[in-house]
């Protein structure tokens, strides 16, 4: 059962490497794999002295700070449901993602979050606030539970209970809200682990924001269960000012980022490069495609492998990662191989295509959700055939390595011509002048569609229009040359820093109008 359960596997590494360090924050404090185990105890047995009841939905919104990873463990451990939000939103946006989740608490830090208390108050949902007292010595609830006698050591987590709720980033429809078991939780910090060998010898700096999935999971839970260790940076987020130097202060042995916080780490390699680098055993990369050109950048500039991987919310994060140098090749471009659950490539019948051949990647495992909350619709198309359908095309080659096409409702058809915008990101990001790059369809009454892109020159770069259509000529088919080029100095992304074509080809049209 241990092994099935998130709090399960974290209670094993606390009992195995009690005196290893496991959460510090940047200069300021560091918690033993023991301490943070009494921590989340004791934590969860105030939520249950306010009334937070076994299979409850609670809110989080925080910043990355030790309170939300003691918070969120404590959720779980009570055999509640974690919500997080992101801090950012607006108070509608709050509103919706509270009532969507039929959270019954939401959980601030002492400072709190003025548009989340505002949605909160509206929908007549109990606020709680939090803090870590002086030292580290518990967590305080703000207001107290007027009884404090509750003792959690009784409750037993279950490997079916619903331990994460997340909604999808929506780049189609409204948000789908995907709730995720104990089990499925598990079985993808596992799967984390065991590929990227994961040990108590293992330190992370965390850049991700803690409310979405990759940062949760492969930043910051893999790495517990591991007896690894994870440092916050102090402002409570990404800082490409701080992140070297904490990555050297804490011996860091690998990272986890989305190709955009790459690209800035490498600016800012370019503009201000460090007197030396830690010795990395690997950098991965996840959430979005990462261009070859930049991969290839990365690991000149930082001497370490970097390893593409793949993954989404439904699969509670891993589905796919190229392999360390010592268990394989690492092909740049490919996403790796399947980790730790089934993968086909289906055609529109349901049938399972062959190596080279293209369709939409489907997954089935114990990592993948048993299905959206309250939605039927999307149900049904989601697992046709016995798999889940993850709406992204790809194919697998002949070492058993899936290359990935686009999202299906991404590709750009021009005149019956299907172009992948990925393909065209990759050669925009191989000129040395260009340093983010996105391409995108957009509507035109000769070809149905045509192919857009905008780019962010590299720092003190003079690069125009015609001199990227010039490369772009040399360098695809002529039916994939973008037709315009937009050149910006920001890119427009979501929360999580992915950027999200849609929502790109929007904002310029809406620019261009």
């Amino acid at each position: 059962m241990e092994n099935c359960t998130l709090t399960g596997l974290l209670k094993k590494a606390a009992s195995e490497f009690p005196h290893r360090r496991a959460l510090s924050v940047s200069g300021k404090f560091d918690l033993t794999h023991e301490r943070l185990q009494e921590l989340i105890e004791h934590a969860a047995a105030r939520l249950v002295d306010s009334g937070v009841n076994a299979g409850d939905v609670v809110a989080l919104t925080f910043l990355n700070t030790v309170e939300y990873v003691i918070m969120f463990l404590a959720v779980i451990r009570c055999r509640a449901t974690a919500a997080p939000l992101n801090s950012a939103y607006t108070a509608e946006e709050f509103e919706f993602y509270l009532s969507d989740s039929e959270s019954k608490l939401l959980l601030t830090s002492k400072e709190g979050i003025s548009s989340a208390q505002t949605a909160a108050t509206k929908l007549n949902i109990p606020q709680v606030k939090v803090s870590l007292s002086s030292g580290d010595e518990y967590i305080e609830l703000f207001p107290s539970p007027i009884e404090m006698s509750s003792n959690v050591v009784e409750i037993v987590n279950d490997p079916s209970d619903a331990a994460l709720f997340l909604h999808t980033s929506g780049t189609t429809s409204r948000p789908k809200g995907v709730p995720l078991t104990q089990q499925n939780l598990a079985a993808s910090v596992q799967n984390i682990k065991s590929v990227y060998k994961l040990s108590e010898s293992d330190s992370t700096v965390l850049v991700l924001p803690l409310f979405h999935v990759h940062g949760l999971m492969a930043g910051l839970l893999s790495s517990l269960i591991a007896g690894a260790a994870v440092t916050l940076p102090a402002a409570g987020r990404f800082s490409a000012t701080t992140f070297w130097s904490d990555m050297i202060a804490y011996n860091a042995t690998w990272y986890t980022a989305v190709p955009t916080i790459h690209q800035i780490i490498l600016e800012r390699h370019f503009s201000k490069p460090e007197p030396s680098y830690p010795k990395l055993r690997f950098i991965r990369s996840c959430s979005a495609s990462l261009a070859p050109s930049i991969l290839e950048r990365l690991e000149q500039s930082f001497g370490a492998p970097v390893l593409e991987s793949y993954a989404m919310t439904e699969a509670s994060h891993l589905m796919a990662s190229n392999p360390l140098p010592e268990d394989g090749v690492h092909k740049a471009g490919s996403v790796g191989k399947p980790i730790g659950q089934e993968m086909a490539i289906l055609d529109e019948n349901g049938a399972i295509q062959s190596e080279g051949v293209k369709g939409e990647v489907c997954i089935r495992g114990p990592n993948v959700t048993k299905g959206y909350k309250n939605n039927p619709d999307a149900n049904k198309s989601a697992f046709m055939f016995g798999w889940f359908h993850t709406g992204d095309i790809g194919f697998f080659d002949s070492d058993g390595y899936l290359h990935l096409v686009g999202r299906i409702k991404e590709l750009i058809n021009r005149g019956g011509e299907k172009i992948s915008p990925i393909e065209v990101d990759a050669v925009l990001l191989s000129h040395p002048d260009i340093s983010q790059a996105v391409a995108f369809g957009v509507p035109d009454n000769k070809y149905g569609e045509e192919i857009n892109c905008a780019i962010i020159p590299r720092e003190g770069s003079s690069i125009n229009e015609a001199d990227v259509l010039e490369f772009c000529k040399k360098n695809l088919a002529s039916f994939k040359v973008p037709k315009k080029v937009f050149i910006t100095d920001s890119l427009p992304k979501t929360a999580t820093g992915k950027i999200q074509r849609r929502i790109v080809a929007e904002h310029f049209l809406a620019a261009k109008a």
